[in-house]
């Protein structure tokens, strides 16, 4: 495909701000490791909030949200719309607890919360596990799409796209730390969101859709409009819609919506001026990741199956690229390629915004996991500041080594994400309730991690087409489930001294340490004035209006687009009034926005 002089001028004036942005902020950067890491703790919530989304906002995610409305049309969706509920638990329950902790990184959790040498090794393995292992898998997806969207856009082979992609994203990320991240993430969403929007409009007005009306009453599409599954296929609505929101938001770990929160998510939430801002930040965020992002990349997917019907048609259009790589989700670069120049470049502007902004923070993130979880608690505890910032320089550049070199064994994105919720099948649960209770201790985390991860490997060797997805997923969280509940009440719990420093730091939901409450109090080392000023079943609440207020905004846009006024008008009501509530929910408890 060749770009014209004036997509270059674009793709070239992006790459130049962000490189600018990423350099501008390198001199503050190395002051010492919290500035590298954490900003200082003094960034502003809104920046924070579109910084999550922006990372969330990756190159990978159109292409997944296409493979899934080819597949199983938009209702297909709820695999990750029902984590919304996650999202909202985070923001009502547990921002304000991980702001609290005044800790740097979610890992240092573990020996805050537990004791012994197993919070030792649990700190140190999950800081590989999950700085590391994890970590290359999820970048190694974006840059999958990358690689699909050079081959299929620009021509580019695949060990172009990754050289390309990872030097320009690596040497930002490394040398401006996380304000470079931040800034350039700002940048980076608004391109991407304009691009996107932009070329919802222009693909829609194409000959072949023929505009919106004619695109959702194409025979081709018109079952496949739906928010819900048909409640008659009853494989569909197990699949996609009771697994979900039934089992999956809150049993299942997956970046960026972790039961509890943590990742990055719980990088911007520790690195928020206050309790407020972490709270504002993740709420920001879930509203914008939910109900304002996903509807270009649907109308998109539903033209596609207008233009390109089935995975042969991508490939007779574009026989270069490798037919290992074409699957449904190829489905979304090939729509892209329709662009006229200058709109083509702003749009490759906006997916490289996209990818670079979701690899920036995983490389910041996990390289902050080997400095301050492994390298300067195990391997250097004498490490100064200016040590500390050249080793998650140079964890930056192997991260990203790491994961270009994976990106060229895998074939679509799809694959990937149910491989990330077959290994944390079992374990969100543990995540949840080890704020809420006292029992819970190191090995009951490790026994959790272990189970959940043999279980997939046995599921994804030996068992593989044998059982459904679904039906893996929940044998994975019961097998795992059991094995850690059990451990939680058969094993030794947590030092008393520790989970009295716990309670003291965190100011926990009293409910579940009530035992090492009323103890601490006899023997002194709690204050005689202690007591519970949370409101579980308030903030619970806030957590199912938060979720109705976003459903209404994003299922409102989806009636709107349809041409349903009644029920958008309803919807809108809907969201005004469950905000109004939340609203006032809050501010009657001695929080306020």
């Amino acid at each position: 495909m060749n770009l014209a002089l004036l997509d270059w001028m674009i793709i070239l004036v992006f790459f130049g701000v962000t490189m600018f942005v990423g350099l501008w902020v390198a001199k503050n950067s190395e002051k010492n490791s919290e500035e590298y890491f954490l900003g200082s703790r003094k960034i502003p919530w809104w920046l924070l909030g579109v910084s999550m989304v922006a990372t969330t906002f990756s190159a990978d995610t159109p292409n997944l949200v296409t493979d899934i409305v080819r597949g199983n049309g938009v209702s297909g969706n709820w695999a990750w719309w029902a984590f919304l509920l996650t999202g909202m638990l985070t923001v009502f329950v547990y921002a304000r607890l991980w702001r609290r902790s005044g800790i740097s990184t979610d890992l240092e959790f573990y020996e805050l919360r537990y004791s012994g040498k197993e919070a030792l090794f649990l700190r140190g393995f999950r800081a590989l596990y999950l700085g590391v292992f994890f970590n290359v898998l999820i970048m190694a997806t974006v840059i999958l799409a990358g690689i699909k969207i050079g081959s299929v856009m620009l021509g580019l082979n695949a060990i172009h796209t990754v050289v390309i992609i990872s030097v320009i994203t690596v040497i930002y990320s490394a040398v401006g730390g996380f304000k470079g991240v931040i800034y350039t993430d700002f940048i980076q969403f608004c391109i991407a969101m304009l691009g996107m929007v932009v070329a919802c409009i222009y693909i829609l007005d194409l000959p072949q859709v023929g505009g919106l009306s004619s695109l959702l009453n194409h025979p081709n599409v018109v079952g496949k409009t739906s928010f819900l599954p048909d409640f008659n296929d009853k494989n569909a609505l197990i699949t996609l819609l009771i697994i979900p929101l039934a089992v999956q938001w809150w049993s299942v770990w997956y970046p960026g919506a972790e039961p509890g929160g943590g990742g990055y998510i719980a990088q911007r939430m520790l690195s928020a001026k206050d309790e407020k801002s972490a709270v504002k930040a993740t709420l920001f965020f879930n509203i914008a990741h939910y109900a304002l992002r996903p509807w270009p990349w649907i109308l998109i997917a539903l033209a596609s199956l207008i233009v390109f019907p089935d995975i042969a048609d991508i490939q007779k259009a574009f026989p270069h690229v490798n037919a290992d790589i074409i699957k449904n989700d190829l489905a979304f670069s090939a729509m892209l390629t329709f662009l006229p120049a200058g709109l083509l470049g702003l749009v490759i502007a906006a997916l490289i915004a996209a990818l670079m902004s979701t690899i920036s923070t995983h490389l910041n993130w996990g390289s902050s996991y080997v400095v301050h979880d492994f390298y300067k608690r195990f391997v250097n505890p004498a490490a100064d500041e200016s040590t500390q910032v050249w080793v998650g320089r140079m964890a930056t550049v192997v991260l990203m080594v790491l994961a270009a070199v994976l990106a060229l064994y895998l074939s679509n994105a799809l694959q990937a994400f149910n491989i990330l919720l077959q290994i944390g099948a079992g374990t969100g649960l543990l995540f949840i309730l080890r704020w809420f209770w006292w029992r819970i201790n190191a090995l009951t985390e490790i026994v959790a991690m272990v189970a959940s991860f043999i279980v997939a490997l046995v599921m994804e060797l030996w068992v593989k087409d044998s059982l459904m997805s679904y039906e893996k997923l929940v044998v994975g969280i019961i097998v795992t489930t059991v094995c850690w509940l059990a451990t939680a009440w058969l094993s030794k719990p947590t030092d008393h001294s520790v989970l009295v420093r716990f309670v003291n730091t965190i100011r926990p939901y009293n409910f579940g340490w009530q035992p090492v409450i009323q103890k601490a109090l006899k023997e002194g080392s709690l204050s005689s004035n202690f007591n519970d000023t949370s409101n579980i079943q308030r903030d619970i609440l806030n957590m199912f209006l938060g979720c109705i207020l976003v459903y209404a905004l994003l299922f409102g846009t989806g009636f709107l687009l349809y041409g349903n006024m009644l029920f958008f008008g309803l919807s809108i009501f809907v969201s005004v009034l469950t905000g109004w509530l939340m609203m006032s929910l809050w501010n009657k408890s001695k929080h306020s926005w």
